[in-house]
Parts: structure tokens; C-alpha cells; sequence
């Protein structure tokens, strides 16, 4: 990589960052395609975003990924954001054009290009979501353009209700939604029937890879399972899954197509995927190996 005078800098803001594959799988594609852009990861407390977005602005960087704590708390910083962007209430990318910082999400479509990148079918499909938070948010608003019924389950009900209302209230097509709370009845009820589930919530993330939401029993060889963790690659989720003869998706899709959205964001070309992937498997197998 020959960094100028004239390189355009990206860069993650969140707390921590340190974990990121975003800076790996990011610069392997900006040196794919010989962009001469630079990708990288800063800690920003959220005192400190403020401040952070002013540098960003002075400095002239072209582009943010933004990931927690600051996916709602940055959009009071920015001069505009896309519609998508103001439906969900969350900003996980920011373009900065000429001085003004726009800001876009990518979650949603991220999660939808990997079922599709894996040749799921989402048309007129059920499709059930574990958890009401901001990775659900983002791909319940996305999922409810082509799903025939969506379920959202949340220990807190009131925020999977909250959820819902929302998105009935600001999608542009009348879709089924219902609602619930993640206990074993609700989900050995919905499973029965459904095409899809996604498991957006930390219940199998290291250190607690034991855990998981769903019963071996409540999964079905007729359905996909998706689950947004990928740290493990493969959770006792989508072990199970697997053993029950379901087609598994894990989590590292979602983190490459919703970073593939933000490249094309920021560059207006088409992102080389299957580089992203490659470099981001590579540096996971390397940290497993430290």
C-alpha cells in the first residue's frame, strides 16, 4: 500500500475497536481494486464523540463506520442523513461530500445480502428475530420490504412491541408482524412453521459459547438459521442447527456485506466480496492461532 498526500482515510469510531476485522478486510479490498484509500480504527469514548466528529471535519476524512456505543448518539453531529437512516433511528456509516457529513446504515442490508449471498429465499418467507435491539432494529425494518410475516422476540416485550409499531407505522407495504416475549413457548410455537430465524442477540458470543437462545428441539431441517455472532464462527446455535440438517449462516457474512454497503458509500464502485471474506477468515484463523 503507497500512502500520499492524496489518500483518502476511512476509519471505525466506537469503544472498543480493537477487535475490529473492519480495518483488515476493508484495506484488502481498497489494495484489490488500487484505491488509493487507507482504512482505520480509532477509540472513541462517548465523551469523546464530540469532539471526534469536529476532528473528523477539520482533518477531511472521507468516510466513518461507526459501531457502538455511538450508532444513535452520533446522528445529532451529522448534516443529513438517508432515508433508511431516519426510519431506524441509526447510523453505522457516514460520507463525508464536500463538507457535509451525510449518514447511511448498512445493517439491514447487510444482513439481507447474506441470506442472499447464500441463496435464501426471503419473498413471502416467515421469518422469526431473536432480540429488539439495534442490530434487530436495522434488519427488521430491511426484512419487513420482502417478508410475508416477521416475528420479533425480546426478553423485554414492551421493546419488540415498541419495534413493531415502528415498523408498521413506517415501511411503505402492509407486512404481518407479531410480537412476543423469547421464552420456550413463543419459540416452540413460531419455530414450527418458520423459514427463517435470526438470533440478533449476544446469547452464544464468547466467553459464553455454551449458551443459546433456541432449543435443539424448536429447529427444523426446512428452515435457515442465521445467527449474527461470529465470535465463535460457529455458535452452539448453528451447531445444532447444522446437526438437525438446517442450512446455517454465520455472522462474519453479515460483518463483510454490511462493510461491502459502506465501500460502495464511500467509493461508488462495486465491493470485491469474496476478497473481503477471504482477508477477514485469514486474520480470524491467525488470531486463533496467537
Amino acid at each position: 500500500m503507497r500512502i500520499s498526500g492524496e489518500t483518502k482515510v476511512c476509519a471505525l469510531i466506537g469503544y472498543p475497536v480493537e477487535h475490529s476485522l473492519s480495518p483488515c478486510f476493508q484495506n484488502a479490498a481498497f489494495q484489490h481494486l488500487g484505491l488509493n484509500f487507507v482504512y482505520v480504527a480509532f477509540p472513541v469514548k462517548a465523551s469523546e464523540l464530540s469532539d471526534a466528529i469536529r476532528g473528523v471535519r477539520s482533518l477531511g476524512f472521507h468516510g466513518l463506520n461507526v459501531t457502538m456505543p455511538h450508532k444513535i448518539t452520533v446522528i445529532k453531529h451529522l448534516d443529513e442523513l438517508d432515508d433508511a437512516a431516519k426510519k431506524i433511528g441509526s447510523v453505522n456509516t457516514i460520507l463525508n461530500r464536500n463538507g457535509r457529513l451525510i449518514g447511511y446504515t448498512t445493517d439491514g442490508i447487510g444482513a439481507v445480502n447474506a441470506l442472499k449471498y447464500n441463496g435464501v429465499e426471503l419473498y413471502g418467507r416467515k421469518i422469526v428475530i431473536l432480540g429488539a435491539g439495534g442490530a434487530s432494529r436495522a434488519i427488521s425494518f430491511t426484512l419487513a420490504e420482502e417478508a410475508g410475516e416477521l416475528v420479533i422476540l425480546n426478553r423485554t416485550v414492551g421493546r419488540a412491541e415498541r419495534l413493531a409499531f415502528d415498523i408498521n407505522r413506517l415501511i411503505s407495504r402492509s407486512v404481518r408482524i407479531r410480537w412476543g416475549g423469547l421464552t420456550e413457548e413463543n419459540l416452540r410455537e413460531e419455530l414450527k412453521d418458520a423459514d427463517i430465524l435470526i438470533n440478533a442477540t449476544p446469547i452464544g458470543m464468547m466467553p459464553n459459547a455454551d449458551e443459546t437462545p433456541v432449543k435443539r428441539d424448536f429447529l427444523h431441517p426446512d428452515m435457515t438459521v442465521f445467527d449474527l455472532i461470529y465470535h465463535p464462527l460457529e455458535t452452539r446455535l448453528l451447531k445444532e442447527a447444522k446437526n438437525v440438517g438446517a442450512k446455517t449462516i454465520n455472522g462474519l457474512d453479515m460483518l463483510i456485506h454490511q462493510g461491502a454497503a459502506s465501500f460502495k458509500i464511500w467509493t461508488g464502485i462495486d465491493p470485491p466480496v469474496n476478497v473481503m471474506m477471504r482477508a477477514a477468515e485469514e486474520e480470524l484463523k491467525r488470531r486463533e492461532e496467537i
